[in-house]
């Protein structure tokens, strides 16, 4: 019997499938059965209600998504039975790696030893998988070049895995809430997902197309356009709120035992005496009414699709908290737009050395507003972002990189009159008067007098729906998880966690920034359950089991 086994107690409406009825249409029968009995009592369907359902049954699904952004779309995409193929005429100019693809040609991607096919290959990710599945979309893209991608996209139906994607707004994530006057870091085609061209979609809507660098907006749109022309709604829920995702818990002495949550405070000796089962994930969808709406589901498998841009990161610092005080570029841009900074003698500080920091540098710039720059690295850092932006690909970064480096702050000379940097600095204080205490690697104080300060030193995920706020999942337990300094620890071919069994991350939670690298995670998450699932089936076919999850 198939592996994946969807059980409910509600008139017999759930049974174990049998060959003739496949993971799909067991799903579609799911959905028809929740749109039908649940969508008269509400104006937006919930996804389960909680008084008729937690409390009577059980309906296990093999996968949910946490988070509807470019990581989870791609992630439905693939769970969908999209397979990547090599082309039949490609060629890749890594020859080493085209042997390598040319050995298994008759397979997808998802079912060869992606350990194999990334074994050597370099790029501007940590994450192996993550540059191997770049390398095959995007060949040779960080010395210039536009070659087409070598892969090519079947569907094929009897790979779908049944799965839903929650998130809080529409598909796109946090792409819909970005800054709209702001150019993304990526080029168009480094925006898009597999089997829809980013360039061939974005001419269709522009009446003059310029450039290759893309609006934010743009970028949304494409990624809820997306879903619907690839036949994925059924699979997404937005205006979901998750407020807990747990662990369920066997008694081993029970035979037959009932399913239960095991509070997080009790002991590992008296945890061990339990069989860790599927996940509970719990929250409320707000409905067309403004009012919320419980649900419970359950999943053999949950990924952590968030993104990491909830909770801005602060200083931690005295007076971080005036009005003069953004931790935003948007709260930045918007003060900039309305006129509330022109024309001020005295400059606004921009806290931080990432991109984000430097849009906020680029825009105080252009619009003749003074900048003092602080940073803790040195100019000559090679984690600098700057060091791995090739210079004629972004020249306006590079620009702010040049005057970080030669319009730095000496003692002998006043402030500049457009920007000067601080290197090796650090806040120690914002004061009422609009004033904030500057401290050098030397501890050497300074104070200056500020129009506005903007802090962008980075953000952190909302993962207080795990225990710990998932800090456990970290590679320092200890604090919080952060994209740069304390990613999500993961299998670096499966994106598992390392600290939890049939939980997976995937995108800024594991340090893929750029949306084309954590099309990457998408690739490891689909291989490792489709190899999982082979293994049960052929477990199942020898007699091994009932092929109940």
């Amino acid at each position: 019997m198939p592996v994946w086994c969807c059980r409910c107690s509600l008139a017999g409406h759930f049974r174990n499938y049998g060959d003739t009825e496949t993971e799909g249409e067991i799903y579609n029968s799911l959905v028809q059965y929740f749109g039908d009995n649940l969508g008269r009592k509400v104006k937006a369907m919930p996804l389960v209600e909680e008084t008729s359902f937690l409390e009577d049954s059980s309906v296990t699904l093999p996968v949910v998504v946490i988070g509807n952004g470019p990581s989870g779309i791609c992630l439905s995409y693939m769970l969908s039975g999209y397979r990547p193929y090599l082309s039949s005429e490609a060629v890749h100019p890594n020859t080493i790696l085209q042997s390598k693809l040319q050995e298994a040609r008759h397979l997808s991607l998802v079912d060869q030893d992606l350990e194999y096919l990334s074994e050597g290959l370099e790029g501007r990710s940590s994450n192996p998988v993550a540059v191997l599945f770049d390398t095959l979309l995007h060949p040779d893209a960080d010395f210039g070049y536009d070659y087409p991608s070598v892969l090519h996209w079947k569907l094929e139906q009897h790979h779908y895995i049944p799965h839903l994607v929650l998130g809080k707004g529409p598909p796109g994530g946090a792409w819909h809430n970005m800054e709209g006057s702001m150019l993304t870091i990526s080029f168009g085609n480094w925006m898009e997902l597999p089997g829809l061209k980013f360039k061939d979609w974005v001419t269709s809507k522009r009446r003059n197309p310029k450039g290759d660098r893309v609006m934010p907006e743009e970028v949304a749109r494409y990624y809820k356009h997306y879903v619907k022309v690839m036949g994925l709604q059924k699979n997404f829920r937005e205006n979901t709120y998750i407020t807990s995702v747990s662990r369920l818990y066997r008694d081993r002495e029970e035979d037959g035992g009932q399913d239960a949550a095991i509070p997080a405070q009790h002991s590992q000796m008296e945890k061990s005496k339990f069989i860790k089962r599927n996940w509970e994930i719990r929250g409320y969808q707000r409905v067309a009414d403004g009012s919320h709406v419980p649900f419970g589901l359950f999943a053999e498998n949950v990924v952590l699709a968030t993104g990491t841009l909830d909770s801005p990161a602060r200083l931690e610092v005295e007076g971080e908290d005036f009005p003069f005080v953004f931790h935003s570029l948007p709260e930045f841009g918007a003060a900039v737009s309305k006129g509330k900074l022109r024309g001020q003698v005295d400059p606004v500080l921009i806290v931080g050395s990432g991109l984000t920091a430097a849009d906020a540098v680029l825009c105080a710039y252009n619009n003749n507003i003074p900048v003092i720059h602080v940073f803790r690295r040195r100019v000559t850092d090679p984690s600098l972002i700057f060091k791995q932006l090739p210079k004629k690909l972004y020249p306006e970064y590079h620009k702010v990189y040049h005057m970080m480096c030669t319009q730095s702050y000496s003692a002998d000379l006043d402030l500049l009159s457009d920007y000067t940097s601080f290197p090796e600095h650090h806040v120690l204080s914002f004061k009422s008067d609009m004033k904030c205490i500057l401290q050098s690697v030397s501890g050497l104080k300074k104070i200056f007098k500020l129009s506005a300060a903007v802090v962008l030193i980075g953000s952190h995920p909302n993962l207080s729906f795990l225990k710990e706020h998932g800090c456990y999942l970290g590679h320092d337990s200890g604090h919080p998880i952060t994209c740069k300094g304390n990613p999500v620890a993961i299998d670096p071919y499966t994106y598992e966690c390392v600290q939890e069994a049939h939980l997976f991350a995937l995108g800024p939670l594991v340090g893929d920034n750029f949306v084309r690298f954590l099309k990457g995670g998408a690739l490891g998450v689909t291989h490792c359950l489709a190899t999982r699932q082979k293994k049960k089936h052929l477990f199942v076919e020898r007699g091994g089991g009932d092929g109940v999850a």
